[in-house]
């Protein structure tokens, strides 16, 4: 956990010093192959005018999510990151 919390910190001052806010992010993703896992993460993006677009890995086993949104600060895209993080299982942040 302690990681996690280093990983977001260090990208908060990435987010901040390479962005004027609001601004378009661009987050991805990657899940094994399975409609609910994309749908919920299609669910925590709903609402936002966000334009999600998904593409299977070569064998089908995968599929990348790649969600492209307006956020209002470096906070509300770690926010994202985490809550997508806990609640879609096997969920790969990239």
């Amino acid at each position: 956990m302690k990681d996690s919390e280093e990983f977001y910190k260090k990208l908060k001052e990435q987010l901040a010093d390479t962005a004027m806010w609001p601004t378009a992010y661009l987050y991805k993703f990657i899940v094994p192959t399975d409609t609910a896992k994309i749908e919920q993460i299609e669910a925590i993006f709903d609402n936002l005018g966000s334009v999600i677009s998904t593409k299977q890995s070569k064998n089908g086993k995968y599929t990348s999510v790649s969600i492209n949104v307006r956020m209002k600060n470096p906070d509300e895209v770690i926010k994202k990151y985490k809550e997508v993080g806990e609640k879609v299982e096997g969920v790969i942040s990239l």
